[in-house]
């Protein structure tokens, strides 16, 4: 199911158990990339998983940023429902405002990642994660 089905027929908290979970299983490996939904930090419990386990990356985008990848994704519609009832920049940035400060208390490091080539957002974690885990990197 998508989640916007999940959501529609099971409601968000059936959506955010289910995260939780699928969280729970990653962060009990070793050496992954996780991509997560900028949900994943409403769960105390989910911040607390993924400290454990490693270095949390804020992939910061401004709300226009992501307005564009959203509409650049034909997916994005028909998979993740409006998170307010207003569904537009407004939803971005209300979301975003309500967020910052658990992205802020949650992250390692932040990357800015408006109008920044793939390789350098890349380049830049790999610095940051070698100034932290120096050892982990080999």
């Amino acid at each position: 199911m998508s989640i916007r089905e999940i959501a529609e027929n099971r409601g968000w908290e059936a959506f955010r158990q289910l995260e939780h979970t699928v969280l729970q299983q990653v962060c009990a490996l070793n050496r992954q990339v996780v991509a997560t939904g900028g949900g994943i930090v409403l769960d105390a419990d989910n911040i607390r998983l993924m400290k454990k386990s490693g270095r949390i990356i804020w992939l910061r985008a401004s709300p226009e940023t992501i307005k564009a990848r959203m509409a650049q994704d034909l997916d994005s519609a028909a998979f993740r429902p409006a998170l307010t009832a207003t569904d537009s920049i407004f939803e971005i940035e209300e979301t975003l405002a309500k967020r910052a400060p658990l992205y802020k208390h949650a992250m390692d490091f932040w990357v800015d990642t408006d109008n920044v080539r793939l390789e350098a957002i890349v380049d830049f974690i790999i610095e940051n994660l070698s100034r932290l885990d120096p050892e982990k990197l080999s």
